[in-house]
Order: structure tokens, then C-alpha cells, then sequence
């Protein structure tokens, strides 16, 4: 079920050399997300795809870092990583929603990598 409130985040910090992104919400909920979690699950059209056909499995990823976090208006955050990707925007909700289902997410990540005799690198 998709959470339709807007979240709206009291703090943003980038932490622990740029692995970890913390977010904090105006509702009290307050999530750690991986560098490796973001980037692998960046919003982008490169990763996302323009359908679910050409989402694309991202992966060599575990030692990414994130080097900058930069507002966008007052709905986003554009992540920047060490190794180049830039073009996700992240919404305040798409934030709320992986922090919320990480661990279910996460584990989907690692299944479909298995399943496809990938590693995450």
C-alpha cells in the first residue's frame, strides 16, 4: 500500500565518509540508508528505466559514496556519488518509502542478484 501523506524531512545528513544518508521526518521517522541501498535504487532513468521492462539490476556498487546532496526546490534531494551518477532526483516520498521498506527491498536486491548470478561487488 503507497503511503499518500507528503513526509517532509527535518534533517538531512550525509554521515560515516559519505556510506551512510540519514534522513529524519517531520513524523518522527528517521532512516540510515546505505550509499550502496541509494545508488542501486537511484530514481534515474538509467536505472529505473522508462518501464519496468528496462529497469536495469545495478551492481558493483558496495564501496560507493555519497560526495554531495543537494536540495532541489522543496521536494528533492539530487544525490551525487564518487562514482559519477548524478541524475537521480529523490523525492521526500521515494526517500520515506526506501527507508520504510528497506529491509524487504533490500532482501529483493539481493534475490534478484542471486537469481541472476550476479554479486554485488
Amino acid at each position: 500500500m503507497v503511503d499518500d501523506r507528503q513526509h517532509w524531512p527535518t534533517e538531512l545528513r550525509v554521515r560515516d565518509g559519505g556510506r551512510t544518508f540519514r534522513i529524519t521526518f517531520d513524523d518522527g521517522a528517521s532512516y540510515d540508508l546505505s550509499a550502496e541501498y541509494l545508488r542501486v535504487k537511484s530514481p534515474s532513468a538509467e536505472v529505473q528505466g522508462h518501464s519496468p521492462a528496462d529497469r536495469k539490476v545495478v551492481v558493483g556498487k558496495r564501496d560507493v559514496a555519497i560526495v554531495a546532496a543537494d536540495p532541489v526546490g522543496h521536494y528533492a534531494v539530487k544525490l551525487r556519488f564518487d562514482d559519477g551518477h548524478d541524475t537521480g532526483l529523490f523525492t521526500w516520498r521515494y526517500l520515506h518509502e526506501l527507508g520504510a521498506t528497506q529491509a524487504t527491498v533490500w532482501a529483493a536486491y539481493l534475490a534478484d542478484l542471486e537469481a541472476k548470478g550476479l554479486a554485488r561487488g
